[in-house]
């Protein structure tokens, strides 16, 4: 065959185009397992550090067997429930929140519940939440005291918040303050938690302090923790009977 004519050219092309393809086939095959691996060791990670749990992951020989191991001797239970507190069949480690409040009416929803046993017995319930910042989605988990009301630890991140603003919403000193803040007011009214800008009062259980430049992703976190912990609402009420 001619190799400078056409027709070799574009063999040739296609040829390469179909080796190149296999390739990053059988390259997508073999990392696919490793990368969902990856993704559920992240999110058992996020979990458990919206309890104060394994904290020291960066520090143990084997990371992946020092989280898995923490959340296996944490987290005692998970499940599904709808939209009237009610638990529902399913495994709460796989629903995507993402599908389940982009996509479905609320009263389809399935809301995932994981439960937290502390090493003094007590029980911490973490409830997901998903929203969106300013520049794309953002996420998190809130871990509440077995009163259903008081939240004992939170854990946010992102995909893409502007760094030294936004971005600022995965840090320690955003997501302490969410600690003691209460969901329901005094009457029993569920009011969630604003994200102030200028600063929340002191005395406000129901307020932190906005990120400072980081206004817009400050309030959609805000949305995104009334629009999501709304959803709970008769669950959290029917557990504290």
């Amino acid at each position: 065959m001619d190799t400078n004519s056409n027709k070799y050219t574009f063999m040739y092309a296609a040829i390469m185009v179909i080796i190149a393809a296999a390739i990053l086939s059988s390259a997508a095959i073999v990392l696919k397992k490793p990368q969902q691996k990856n993704v559920e060791i992240e999110k058992k990670s996020n979990i458990l550090t919206s309890v104060n749990k394994g904290l020291d992951a960066d520090n143990a020989a084997d990371k992946n067997a020092y989280i898995e191991a923490e959340y296996e001797k944490y987290i005692t239970n998970s499940y599904i429930v709808n939209n009237s507190g009610k638990k529902v069949e399913g495994d709460a480690f796989t629903v995507d929140l993402h599908e389940e409040l982009g996509k479905k009416d609320v009263t389809q929803r399935r809301l995932p519940v994981f439960e937290c046993k502390d090493d003094d017995g007590s029980i911490k319930y973490v409830l997901p939440v998903r929203g969106k910042g300013l520049w794309g989605p953002i996420w998190g988990y809130i871990a509440l005291e077995d009163d259903m009301n008081t939240i004992y630890g939170a854990n946010f991140d992102h995909k893409g918040e502007t760094p030294g603003l936004g971005a600022e919403i995965n840090q320690k000193f955003f997501q302490e303050p969410f600690k003691g803040e209460k969901l329901f007011d005094e009457t029993g009214k569920f009011v969630s938690v604003q994200v102030v800008k200028g600063g929340a009062k002191p005395d406000d259980l129901h307020a932190v302090d906005a990120i400072s430049g980081g206004t817009i992703t400050s309030k959609g976190l805000e949305a995104m923790l009334k629009d999501n912990l709304s959803l709970y609402e008769n669950f959290l009420k029917n557990q504290n009977k």
